[in-house]
């Protein structure tokens, strides 16, 4: 058997925590392999003996768009096993709806959803962690992920089930996925932009390509928000969602913040996360 892990990544976060699940499970003596979901020729597709994991971040409480296009390719298969894990920059039980649609699309193609791990990493959108609050998620995601693995080997996890009122609000913010193909293509530069093409690089889709020293923006827009968290001057301005604009990497290697240099914002449910995992 082979662990294929199929992962959506704009600024690293996922691909980070599937990376580190794939060198657990190769510790085990599982092989393990990794692709990106994102542009050019899709990635190999799973044989019959497989065991496929789906990496994604939540994006309003939803799954990526490109993630569900690509889950509807997947061969038609009979009880193939199958993990999703999702990142987000919050531990709000809200983000287990993502997994309804990417559940939803696997089971119709004829695969076994055996389990859903959300691991919390620190937001490329909305506000910026401090780096203390960046180096704590980081540990406590590697705390994890050698139980998490084992989980994935053994063909074992738990499964999210979601209520009503998650369903309605998952459902209702499903709307990102056709308004940010607007929004995207209204994403600009400010006068700090150096032509250097970071953005258009570090686009999982390709929906970016410079003209005359200065990017141009595609219909194809995810809110994946790499453009603008990896560009070395901040000088990408994202129209109406410009307020929750985040740039720049963050440091793992920073001292993880103390119980008391938790952020204010959703304290309680980070606290718990991090003490759930660290003990």
């Amino acid at each position: 058997m082979k662990i294929l892990f199929y992962c959506f990544s704009g600024t690293g976060n996922t691909r980070r925590v599937c990376e580190n699940l794939a060198a657990a499970l190769q510790e085990e003596g599982q092989e393990t392999a990794l692709f990106p979901i994102g542009t050019g020729d899709l990635p190999p597709m799973p044989g019959k003996d497989d065991l496929i994991v789906i990496g994604y971040p939540v994006h309003a409480f939803n799954a990526p768009a490109p993630v569900l296009r690509f889950l509807k390719t997947l061969p038609q298969r009979e009880k193939t096993p199958c993990f999703l894990v999702r990142t987000s920059g919050e531990p709000l039980r809200f983000n287990h709806a993502s997994g309804i649609l990417p559940k939803r699309i696997l089971r119709r193609r004829g695969y076994e959803v055996k389990g859903e791990f959300h691991y919390v990493m620190p937001y490329n959108i909305i506000f910026r962690h401090s780096e203390g609050m960046a180096a704590r998620m980081d540990r406590t995601m590697k705390c994890r992920i050698g139980d998490d693995a084992r989980s994935i080997a053994s063909g074992k996890g738990e499964l999210y089930h979601n209520g009503p009122v998650r369903r309605l609000v998952s459902f209702t913010l499903r709307i990102e996925h056709p308004a940010m193909k607007g929004i995207g293509r209204h994403f600009k530069t400010s006068a700090d932009c150096i032509g250097c093409g970071a953005c258009e690089k570090s686009c999982p889709l390709g929906n970016i390509r410079m003209e005359n020293g200065r990017p141009v923006f595609g219909k194809n827009c995810a809110g994946c928000m790499s453009c603008s968290f990896r560009c070395p001057k901040d000088a990408l301005r994202l129209g109406i969602l410009n307020g929750w604009r985040v740039n720049g990497n963050y440091s793992f290697d920073a001292v993880p913040a103390s119980d008391e240099e938790v952020c204010r914002y959703c304290r309680k449910s980070y606290l718990k996360y991090f003490h759930r995992y660290e003990s």
